[in-house]
């Protein structure tokens, strides 16, 4: 299994652990990832690492599909991959929820399935350059010939010559959506991926490689799941600090009726945890939300405790159907024993 690093977006103050991307690039790790929401955005620092690194892939996880046009996710994706050297850089894209990609980027919240496939398309025309740009979609249109229009649009061709074989991969996790991910995307970044959950993904999958034809597979197909990891002696001390992140993103990343990462929650089996975490987060009690969070849930999408027990809980995820993973941790202690559990060496 190949390893990933993924180290999201900033808080209050942005800060790039380049020293612990290159010891990950040192030991091994295939990839290094980052975040945008409503902060830090998610191209800009892979530019930063690209020129301290030298052979570590540099991915998103995710560009926020609301934030930039698909021209404008193409060329950042193609610049960043020009000056790292060619074939470095992963698209990885993603919609956040109705509440950011309104609220935060005023963009309309449309049909973000078809939204996904004309961006998807848009950018695949755009890396290839074989002629001026055109698309008509269902959600996205090239020219645009809309409200507003001055009727003067040109179809286009990039002036940068670019890597036409950039990997576009989809955030994603509803039937439909994983199924549109199989069909048009070189990988796929779960949401709520668990060992065991490749039983209910698995025939989604199958069904969009089936659409996409041209013998596409699992053969051909990257599943970059990701996971929490903290080395730490006290298991539940560790548990403990990964719940507040939790009772945010299942309580509060969302509105009560449109929360992906709650949805998440109820169909591994912790619906009423997912329910009773809402309710509190949203009345602003916040403690109580993250009180609520159970061990159990924690313990399935994360790898914590003594390095013995991280290694022995590993080989879940070696099985899960994964076949990379991403570890979320700015622990270097972590980072070490992640390799050592994959045999990076």
């Amino acid at each position: 299994m190949k390893l990933g690093l993924s180290i999201g977006y900033s808080r209050a103050h942005l800060d790039i652990p380049v020293e612990l991307v290159q010891r990950a690039e040192q030991l091994g790790y295939d990839s290094v990832w980052t975040a945008e929401a409503y902060g830090s955005d998610a191209v800009t620092p892979l530019a930063f690492l690209a020129a301290r690194t030298s052979r570590i892939k540099l991915g998103t996880g995710i560009m926020q599909l609301a934030a930039r046009t698909p021209a404008n996710a193409a060329m950042s994706a193609a610049t960043v991959d020009a000056m790292a050297g060619g074939g470095r850089f992963i698209a990885g894209i993603g919609v956040s929820g109705p509440q950011i990609v309104e609220g935060w980027y005023g963009q309309p919240w449309g049909r973000p399935y078809y939204r996904m496939k004309d961006y998807v398309a848009i950018m695949r025309k755009i890396f290839a350059r074989e002629a001026p740009v055109t698309h008509q979609g269902r959600e996205i249109s090239l020219p645009y010939t809309g409200p507003g229009s001055s009727g003067l649009a040109k179809p286009l061709k990039s002036i940068l010559h670019m890597n036409p074989d950039i990997p576009i991969y989809l955030a994603t996790g509803s039937e439909t959506t994983v199924k549109l991910t199989a069909e048009i995307a070189d990988g796929w970044l779960p949401m709520g991926f668990v060992p065991g959950a490749m039983e209910e993904y698995r025939p989604w999958l199958e069904e969009g490689f089936r659409r996409a034809g041209n013998g596409k597979g699992f053969h051909n197909f990257t599943i970059q799941a990701s996971v929490h990891v903290e080395v730490e002696n006290d298991v539940k001390a560790a548990l403990q600090r990964l719940k507040p992140e939790v009772a945010l993103y299942v309580g509060g990343m969302g509105h009560r009726t449109k929360n992906f990462h709650n949805d998440i929650m109820v169909r591994r089996g912790f619906g009423d945890a997912a329910k009773r975490i809402q309710e509190l987060y949203l009345a602003k009690r916040k403690d109580e939300a993250i009180a609520a969070v159970p061990d159990e849930w924690v313990d399935l999408k994360s790898l914590v405790g003594p390095a013995a027990r991280i290694r022995q809980r590993f080989r879940a995820w070696e099985d899960s159907g994964a076949d990379s993973l991403s570890v979320r941790s700015r622990q270097p202690e972590a980072i070490e024993v992640m390799a050592q559990a994959a045999r990076l060496n």
